[in-house]
């Protein structure tokens, strides 16, 4: 039985404020929710609370259960998002969530990500076992499986529409394999193959729009439209989200004072809310908090661990740094605007539970002591 002051309290302590930050933001965002969604700081705390019980029972069947069964579960996830295309409700256009009466919507592409997480870890582990010194076919056939994996979850998540999800996918795939010591000639060629791609779609969509929107259709073209935007730092809620930033000053306007609408202030938009509230005092201590806990993930990954530990934490560290980044440039107007929230900050259970999974998972590598075993 695993003693309760093993548990890493690096992990535990910067949890606690995060929620506690969480509580307060949503709160004072609530300003400019509408009041049909309820008490959104409420919910967010049952969420908090509903993912602590899921940390204490990951702990509880450690993560080797996870890694064995991670193909059903892989399986399972990707029937829900198929599932979602099929039977799911349209909400804002998008079939991006099942809605459970009496509890809220459940969005699997949040666990998708986590999944996927698992799922490389166990084949970048069982790859490196088999393989000392692999040829490059054998490396190449390898990639093809991975990216096969990777390729049906992000197809099925893009038709939603949710191409935030799916960058975040494509992020966890890369710095997995970078960081496993997959040869860089791989990487070269896709970094060249990729910017074909953009650059051709980038192409057509500047240049030739009727094309563009013959090839693609509508949806994608409203969506580059949507990114786009933030290179005049035009749109309601970037200019207003900028505003409320920029006018809090070095202590900001308060708590629960958030003088300037724009929509999305309790997800998307959560640091707007958060910097105009505690101004850049305030904003640079919760960086630094986020910092922090990044930190400490880092620094489990270079303990001597299970290897298929190490390659699960480079990709939890990957999508929860890549978020973050990406979350505050785009409240700052210095990122495109992309629906990507910030991890334990934002509201929502599916994004939270997601999160707190991936704090289970953390916590078990800190406890477990390493070991081998092959994973099918």
């Amino acid at each position: 039985m695993l003693h309760k002051k093993r548990i890493d309290l690096g992990i535990i302590i910067p949890l606690f404020v995060f929620a506690v930050l969480s509580l307060l933001t949503i709160h004072s965002a609530s300003t400019y929710i509408s009041s049909s969604l309820g008490n959104l700081a409420l919910k967010q705390l049952v969420w908090y609370l509903a993912g602590g019980v899921l940390v204490f029972l990951l702990i509880k069947i450690k993560n080797d259960y996870l890694y064995r069964n991670i193909w059903y579960l892989y399986g399972a996830c990707n029937l829900l998002l198929l599932f979602l295309l099929l039977f799911a409700p349209a909400i804002n256009n998008s079939k991006c969530w099942f809605v459970i009466p009496g509890i809220g919507s459940f969005q699997p592409s949040e666990f998708m990500k986590i999944i996927l997480i698992l799922t490389l870890g166990v084949m970048i582990h069982n790859f490196k076992m088999k393989y000392n010194n692999p040829s490059i076919k054998e490396e190449f056939i390898f990639l093809v499986k991975t990216f096969i994996v990777v390729l049906i979850p992000s197809v099925l998540t893009f038709l939603e529409p949710d191409t935030g999800v799916v960058i975040i996918y494509l992020i966890i795939y890369v710095s997995m394999l970078f960081l496993a010591g997959i040869r860089a000639r791989w990487f070269v060629f896709a970094f060249f193959g990729v910017s074909l791609l953009i650059g051709s779609t980038l192409g057509l969509y500047f240049f030739k729009k009727d094309l563009f929107i013959g090839i693609f259709g509508n949806d994608l073209f409203y969506r580059l439209d949507r990114i786009f935007d933030w290179k005049s730092g035009s749109g309601l809620q970037l200019e207003n989200a900028m505003a409320a930033i920029g006018s809090a000053g070095l202590f900001g306007h308060g708590f629960n004072n958030t003088p300037i609408y724009f929509p999305e202030s309790g997800t998307d938009f959560i640091f707007a809310v958060f910097a105009s509230n505690f101004g850049l005092v305030g904003a640079l201590a919760l960086i630094s908090l986020i910092f922090y806990f990044d930190l400490k993930v880092l620094a489990l990954s270079k303990r001597k661990i299970v290897d298929t530990d190490r390659y699960v934490l480079f990709g939890i560290l990957g999508m929860l740094v890549f978020q973050q980044i990406q979350n505050i440039g785009m409240t700052i107007g210095i990122f495109p605007i992309t629906g990507i929230t910030l991890p334990f900050i934002s509201y929502g259970g599916s994004s939270l539970l997601s999160y707190m999974i991936i704090v289970g998972i953390i916590l078990n590598i800190s406890l477990e002591r390493p070991h081998h075993y092959k994973y099918k």
